[in-house]
């Protein structure tokens, strides 16, 4: 289990970039690394990847000096389990509603003494003894718990008390359908809702994190958010639509 960078950052109160690169491409993970972001989030809720891809792309992510993180499709612990066993840094795992979900989840990504984490080893074990393995995993593992629902910002105080979470991610467009608008994340009272939940999180002394794009991620650094999620179709768009306005 090699040295999470990401999760060094965050310990030292620096801020992450995450891309989301809608591909199963190494090739392109590889590319983002040298470019200079943080970590990669790898999507098996709505993603494609399979479990061999996962592997590959972490590989990509580690030899660009990225942390891979995977979000997972489900609370299953035989799903987390299997995903940490592939070699990723981090899981990011959706739909965190209730205090006794988010210890679940921590119970699931942890070894013993921590957690129950189904024990085996993997790639991430590879260079070290299973003793070694179980310790290092459960130092550098990044954990991310998404607040994706009316219900998890009504049990979010409850939900901070937990330990061994190291981002607190309040996802927009599924929070603005559970709160009745879907499709819309804009709504000021889904906006509203962000910017109190993530005031939140930052006063508890935790690190919030959420989606954010060229145009609002100013305004969401000046608000104390230190997991920056961007899309690669956010990060284009601008820059796509100028150069094509030249171009034609």
């Amino acid at each position: 289990m090699r040295e999470n960078r990401a999760k060094r950052t965050l310990a030292a109160g620096g801020t992450l970039s995450v891309i989301n690169p809608p591909t199963t491409s190494a090739a392109v993970v590889e590319m983002f690394g040298h470019m200079g972001f943080d970590a990669v989030f790898i999507d098996c809720e709505h993603g494609s990847a399979d479990w061999e891809q996962v592997e590959h792309l972490a590989r990509a992510a580690e030899v660009s000096g990225m942390t891979a993180i995977t979000r997972v499709q489900s609370h299953d612990p035989s799903i987390i389990t299997r995903t940490l066993d592939r070699g990723v840094g981090g899981i990011q795992v959706p739909h965190v509603n209730t205090r006794a979900e988010a210890e679940a989840v921590v119970r699931a990504a942890k070894f013993a003494p921590m957690g129950i984490r189904g024990f085996a080893g993997g790639r991430a074990s590879l260079g070290f003894t299973l003793e070694e393995f179980a310790r290092k995993a459960n130092e550098e593992t990044l954990v991310v718990a998404m607040l994706e629902e009316a219900e998890a910002l009504a049990n979010l105080d409850a939900i901070l008390q937990v330990d061994n979470i190291d981002v607190f991610f309040i996802a927009p467009s599924d929070l603005a359908q559970s709160m009745g608008h879907p499709g819309r994340p804009d709504h000021p009272a889904v906006q509203q809702a962000i910017d109190s939940g993530l005031a939140r999180i930052r006063a508890a002394g935790r690190v919030p994190g959420t989606l954010v794009t060229p145009a609002t991620v100013g305004r969401y650094r000046e608000q104390g958010v230190r997991f920056l999620y961007v899309s690669l179709a956010n990060l284009l768009a601008q820059s796509v639509k100028e150069f094509l306005a030249a171009a034609k």
